[in-house]
């Protein structure tokens, strides 16, 4: 009776909290009108928030895969002077709200001479695209790291060592012994990353702005109707927001926990 009992007890904490995010998830549908949701989710806006997000969300999720993976790697295998201090200074931007890392880069670039240099004479940020793919990268960089950091201290170096003693360099080892063996890691922290990118809000709408038709993604443009008390599009904006998180949490379930591994 009493496994019984607690096992009740714990699907009942289960069930409440399955019934209210399906509850949220389905408000945007089941409260608004389907003859004024549909035409919201197929207008000019919400194309071009879905595109511009979609676009921005993957540069910089390229980008800090592209660092991040050597980086991961440095932390996970090699030793150097302050590996612990600097472990410890990556842990830091988990705890600091996008919205301060808009500001921080806001300052840097407006203020400072270095970053006032680079926006007006190599790549302009600040109000524009760039500015939100720099912001998305400064959000989910460390998430990335984090991510495929673990997927290599899962992996014997033991490894590695025997691919050596075959005549591998350090750099084949790593592309043709490491690399694969963390592939479902990677993916997954790109996921992850990814999905996380295209809902940040912070930062972006710090740096870049929050402009209809220039900076406008997915997120940004959820604000600007919900300052203007939109709602159709509101509705519509999130059932998007919905539906592509979905996919991605279908898509990385069967690739990350059926035989990805192949």
């Amino acid at each position: 009776m009493k496994l019984n009992m607690f096992r009740i007890a714990m699907l009942s904490c289960l069930t409440v909290i399955l019934i209210f995010f399906i509850n949220i998830f389905l408000s945007p549908i089941i409260f608004t009108d389907p003859r004024r949701l549909w035409p919201s989710i197929l207008s000019d806006e919400a194309r071009f928030a879905v595109f511009l997000s979609l676009l921005t969300a993957t540069c910089s999720t390229l980008i800090s895969l592209i660092v991040g993976i050597p980086a991961a790697y440095a932390l996970s295998r090699l030793n150097f002077p302050g590996k612990t201090v600097i472990e410890g200074f990556l842990d830091v931007p988990m705890a600091v709200p996008p919205i301060a890392f808009g500001v921080m880069l806001l300052i840097f670039f407006a203020r400072t001479p270095v970053g006032a240099f680079i926006n007006e004479s190599v790549v302009r940020f600040i109000f524009e695209i760039p500015g939100i793919v720099l912001a998305q990268f400064s959000v989910i960089s460390i998430l990335t790291i984090k991510f495929v950091k673990s997927s290599f201290d899962g992996i014997p170096v033991c490894y590695e060592r025997i691919a050596r003693t075959f005549g591998y360099s350090e750099l084949e080892s790593f592309f043709y012994v490491t690399l694969p063996s963390a592939k479902r890691g990677i993916l997954g922290a790109a996921l992850m990353s990814w999905a996380r990118a295209l809902g940040e809000f912070g930062a972006t709408v710090t740096l870049a702005g929050a402009t209809r038709f220039k900076t406008e993604t997915l997120p940004i443009a959820l604000y600007l109707n919900l300052s203007t008390a939109n709602l159709e599009n509101v509705a519509a904006l999130t059932l998007i927001l919905l539906l592509i998180a979905c996919l991605i949490l279908t898509v990385s379930r069967k690739l990350l926990y059926r035989g990805f591994a192949s």
